[in-house]
């Protein structure tokens, strides 16, 4: 039997190492299925409910394994289904392939159905690499280009092949004029900033008395050295969201997260340092870094990044390094002086430990039926050493990033850039195929998980028994409502509630989990968080806790402005739905951020 073009895809696939293709089936990738099917389904075809979440999960498995994630979809619909999946992996930073499926070449240009200029759609999303095959001997180079670039340009690429071409018989390109033959080998080069960069760097450091350090998800990998310069400086460290795993949020100098979602401790490290050192991060809002003064930045700051396009970008910086985190910080570390004096460090382990009683009174605030804050304080402590945790996009982001602490081996993430809805559930399949030994948790609201978490659960039903262990645990948040666009209106826009646009319809979560085979548990009262969230990680299949919360519990920011104090007041005054539980519930919670200790 000959090799077709699409035997060889997943033949060169399989060498890449991949073991797992996201998709969803359509005749612009027949030949690929067929192909599958001749191959024994090796690489895995995952099959998800929408091509969306096809995107997605490839994105959580890359976010997650730190190996590319592939995806796959057909012409047309299928194609642009997947978009936005794939823009969630470029704008955090990701390696994903998506391989499409397109009209015969023959029908191209002919308005044929299903026909899209993929070239052009794709033009944006994967920039860094779009081609479409249209002989076989622009394979292998072509997908070996789009794993490559993917892989060290931290990025989406895509291979577009006509459904005609899949299926043409496959030939090598020949030693000959305008052939390009290629290989599978990809190493790595750690960049390493110069020695005259790193002394400047240190002499700013050395400089400042009061030094605040940030870390995104570059720091991974610089964790020993991240831990010893903050204790050489004396100094505290935030987190990106992306960047949440990365230290222990047991330890006393880190303040947590950073940025409208972020602690107070963090927002006090920000105004009040003189010295600012930002490793491997983006975090785009200004307002939460050091302040301005007379349009010059307060505070001498450094930054370090491999990715020279994204260096200098966010701030500022008198010094800017472009390296790999690690080896830069090796570089940097022995020409650093240990600040003796530790009452910045002291103060900045007594603004977190205070900010964890605010949490835990903040947590323990009465709410009707249940205080959403208190349902991720519950689950925190109880998180398996080895979880790993994706959380949506929503108000539930909020509690996610303050109230969960990521110790030890667990990992986190949650879309970062795109802050798009939806992404959880997906993310928990990909992690799951990332990493089939370890427990996996998804927290999400109810607006993220009609819109297509429910779908999602259908495919963890089907796939669940393959994985070594099975336990994946997904919390929907239900309030009937958007919950973070209608603070957002709110606090804002001092816009009153808009209910059309806000109210959801009601849905059985749990029971809805129990009718596929899995695992369902209701919480209608606070007292059922501890047993529920114990029963949930010790069910033998996934399981989704339903948890009905108090939508009047203000997500309050760390710095909560005047403005929108003011702007929630004209919400209230505009004759906002819930206006009683908002003023009551707001001001109790406030009062906890103010008198640590006084919950009623």
């Amino acid at each position: 039997m000959s090799t077709t073009v699409a035997d060889f895809v997943l033949q060169r696939l399989r060498e890449w190492d991949v073991e797992h293709v996201f998709g969803y089936a359509g005749d612009g990738i027949n030949g690929l299925l067929g192909a599958w099917q001749k191959a024994g389904n090796q690489p895995q075809f995952v099959q998800t409910r929408h091509e969306e979440m096809a995107a997605f999960a490839a994105c959580g498995y890359a976010k997650l394994s730190g190996r590319v994630g592939v995806c796959t979809a057909t012409s047309g619909p299928g194609a642009i289904h997947l978009l936005n999946g794939l823009y969630d992996a470029k704008m955090d930073h990701v390696p994903v392939v998506a391989v499409v499926g397109q009209t015969e070449r023959s029908a191209m240009g002919g308005s044929y159905q299903q026909e899209v200029d993929l070239l052009t759609l794709f033009k944006d999303v994967a920039s860094q690499f779009c081609q479409m095959v249209t002989v076989p001997e622009q394979l292998p180079n072509v997908l070996d280009r789009a794993m490559r670039i993917a892989a060290s340009e931290r990025t989406v690429t895509a291979v577009i092949i006509p459904s005609d071409v899949q299926e043409l018989d496959y030939s090598p390109p020949t030693h000959a004029f305008k052939m390009v033959p290629s290989s599978l080998d990809q190493t790595w080069a750690a960049p390493v900033p110069a020695a005259d960069d790193v002394a400047r760097a240190a002499e700013v450091l050395n400089a400042g008395e009061k030094v605040a350090v940030l870390i995104g998800q570059g720091a991974r990998g610089a964790v020993a050295e991240v831990t010893e310069l903050a204790d050489v400086l004396g100094a505290g460290v935030a987190k990106a969201l992306l960047g949440k795993d990365v230290l222990s949020d047991e330890l006393p100098w880190v303040t947590g997260s950073i940025g409208l979602l972020g602690t107070r401790p963090s927002y006090e490290l920000m105004m009040e340092c003189d010295t600012l050192l930002v490793v491997g991060s983006s975090f785009p809002y200004t307002q939460f870094l050091p302040p301005f003064s007379d349009g010059e930045p307060k505070v001498r700051a450094v930054q370090i990044d491999v990715d020279p396009t994204m260096i200098g970008l966010r701030y500022p910086f008198e010094v800017n390094l472009v390296g790999d985190a690690s080896l830069a910080l090796q570089r940097l570390l022995p020409l650093l002086h240990r600040k003796e004096d530790r009452r910045w460090r002291e103060k900045i382990e007594a603004d977190v430990e205070r900010w964890d009683g605010v949490l835990q009174t903040r947590a323990s605030v009465d709410a009707d039926p249940v205080n959403p804050e208190r349902v991720f304080a519950e689950l925190s402590p109880r998180l398996p050493d080895d979880a790993i945790v994706t959380a949506d996009s929503g108000s539930g982001t909020n509690w996610y990033a303050r109230h969960v602490k990521l110790r030890g081996r667990m990992r986190g993430t949650l879309s970062g850039t795109l802050a798009t809805m939806g992404c959880a559930v997906p993310y928990a399949l990909g992690a799951k195929y990332a990493h089939p030994d370890r427990p996996v948790y998804a927290l999400v609201g109810d607006g993220a998980m009609q819109m297509n978490g429910n779908g999602e659960l259908i495919t963890i039903a089907h796939y669940w028994q393959e994985w070594a262990d099975p336990r994946l645990v997904v919390l929907v948040l239900r309030n009937d409502d958007l919950n973070q666009v209608t603070w957002e209106l709110r606090a804002m826009g001092g816009s009153p509630q808009f209910l059309p646009s806000q109210h959801l319809p009601a849905f059985p979560y749990a029971g809805y989990a129990r009718s596929l085979g899995l695992h369902g548990i209701e919480v209608t009262e606070p007292d059922q968080l501890g047993p529920a969230w114990d029963e949930a990680i010790a069910a033998r299949r996934p399981c989704v806790v339903e948890v009905h919360a108090d939508p009047a519990v203000p997500p309050i920011p760390p710095h909560a402005s005047w403005d929108q104090m003011v702007s929630t007041a004209r919400s209230v005054l505009a004759g906002d739905s819930d206006r009683v539980g908002m003023v009551k519930q707001g001001v109790k919670s406030k009062l906890a951020e103010v008198f640590p200790g006084r919950g009623d």
